[in-house]
């Protein structure tokens, strides 16, 4: 289940482009704008202009990789009551769910995971304040800094694989999971923020959204799948426990 987590996590992020560009265009614009402006001393501008990027991409990463530290560590403490309820099962129907979801708002069959975004904007209102005051991004550690706090913004997406990250169980597991969906986004919004131009009609294919969407619902099929397996495998043990026991004692 981890390695999945890891691989569907980083294939979200890659072939959610069109989500990434919805909500992070804007900001990315600001930063092309003002790397295209702004004069750097002993530095080429599509220099700056490309570190600005990169900057602003690690910080946001970063900052995915945080809450998925996080995340993983309450799926951890949830797992101290898995003798009394099956939490690990639980909560991968729940991430396996989450993905499916994803995937039909990806390929905008269903948009009802959209409502975790209004969820997620009662944090966002505390920290927008904190992004106004580094612009105009004319540096690469203010584009880090904005990045850092634009990795909290309320994203469906973002909500959708921090779930997986809970079910990981762990704290590392979870930081990698959200780590590999960081690294997907990149080079969606790196194209973008470098060649927003060519990249604007192919992030509204609908042929594209759709093919994306239905890989990330068949990840959440397959996790399905899989949630069922620790109780399959748990029932089956204990048949062929209770079966010794039989054969031991005759009865």
């Amino acid at each position: 289940m981890a390695e999945l987590a890891v691989v569907s996590a980083f294939l979200v992020g890659l072939l959610g482009g069109v989500h990434c560009a919805a909500m992070c265009g804007g900001i990315v614009g600001a930063i092309s704008f003002r790397g295209s402006t702004v004069a750097v001393h002993r530095t080429p501008p599509r220099t700056a202009h490309s570190m600005h990027h990169l900057a602003y991409s690690a910080g946001r990463i970063g900052s995915y990789t945080i809450a998925g530290m996080i995340a993983g560590g309450i799926g951890s403490g949830s797992l101290l009551f898995d003798d009394l309820f099956p939490v690990r099962t639980v909560l991968y129907l729940l991430a396996s769910l989450m993905l499916m979801a994803q995937g039909l708002y990806l390929a905008g069959v269903w948009h009802g995971v959209a409502t975790l975004e209004r969820a997620g904007s009662k944090l966002w209102i505390h920290i927008k304040p904190w992004s106004r005051r580094l612009l105009p991004v004319d540096s690469a550690a203010k584009a880090a800094a904005l990045g850092a706090l634009w990795g909290w913004l309320p994203c469906a997406m973002v909500y959708s694989v921090l779930t997986v990250a809970v079910a990981s169980g762990h704290p590392l597991s979870g930081a990698l999971t959200m780590l590999a969906f960081g690294l997907g986004t990149l080079p969606n919004l790196l194209a973008m923020g470098l060649a927003a131009e060519r990249m604007r009609p192919l992030l509204k294919n609908v042929r594209l959204r759709r093919v994306a969407g239905a890989v990330v619902v068949s990840f959440g099929a397959i996790g399905l799948v899989r949630a069922g397996q620790p109780v399959h495998d748990h029932g089956a043990a204990l048949s062929l426990h209770e079966s010794h026991d039989h054969g031991r004692t005759g009865h």
